[in-house]
């Protein structure tokens, strides 16, 4: 990895890069993008395996690592826990905006922290499928897409949903089921996106972990794809979050 030294780590305004979630790809940030260079900021949209904490981190850092200056990274639900990793290993990272997202503590695991959760209904909707790797076969997860709408994204209209149902994504098991390392949270600036209305990650699971990592929280009523139903106002968070740090 790239060393960069804490003078030139805080220079400049940070680049803003974007993990999407488990089940969805870039293009779910497409009107916080849109917004965001309107205003001259440089946006990277990070194409999140969704392969296992680990190689999904390593994958994220890689990219963070070839971006020149300072890095504010932005995660939504599973992305959430995946930015935590990754910064870590990348001393150009000054800052994490959390969006309906996970920020997972050192040894925790997301299907232990989902089950946790009262507000979450996304387990209940997952369907098992399996897939091929080097060694055999492994286990990955889709939603149903009968039940996108109600365990994902409840404000979005059906025609959207049964798209996201359509395109979605699958997430290894290895994202819910690999222990995270050490978060980084615990030493950068955080802010948190908290949806009133999140059956997916959880309202409450999102926000007991905002709350831990001592994020500035803004919570919006809406769904766990918040992003997309209020690309505006997570835009908005994201700014002030970029006027801080620069």
């Amino acid at each position: 990895m790239a060393e960069m030294t804490d003078s030139a780590r805080g220079k400049g305004t940070p680049t803003v890069v974007l993990v999407h979630g488990a089940f969805a790809d870039s293009s779910s940030w497409n009107g916080v993008i849109e917004r965001l260079q309107a205003k001259g900021v440089e946006v990277v949209a990070a194409a999140n395996p969704l392969r296992g904490i680990s190689v999904d981190s390593a994958y994220v850092a890689s990219v963070i690592d070839q971006i020149p200056g300072p890095v504010l990274l932005v995660g939504h639900s599973y992305g959430g826990a995946v930015i935590s990793n990754a910064a870590t290993r990348t001393p150009n990272v000054v800052g994490l905006v959390f969006v309906s997202a996970f920020a997972p503590d050192e040894g925790e695991k997301l299907g232990d922290v989902s089950a946790s959760s009262k507000d979450s209904v996304l387990g209940t909707a997952l369907v098992p499928r399996q897939y091929p790797t080097g060694n055999g076969t492994a286990t990955e997860f889709f939603i149903d897409p009968a039940k996108v709408r109600d365990a994902f994204a409840g404000d979005l209209s059906d025609v959207q949903a049964g798209l996201i149902g359509v395109v979605q994504r699958p997430v290894s098991e290895l994202g819910f089921g690999e222990p995270s390392g050490v978060p980084a949270w615990k030493t950068l600036p955080s802010w948190a996106v908290v949806a009133t209305g999140d059956r997916a990650a959880g309202r409450d699971v999102v926000r007991a972990h905002a709350e831990r990592a001592g994020a500035t929280i803004t919570e919006l009523d809406g769904s766990h794809v918040i992003m997309i139903s209020q690309p505006a106002a997570v835009t908005e968070v994201i700014e002030a979050a970029i006027a801080k740090l620069s």
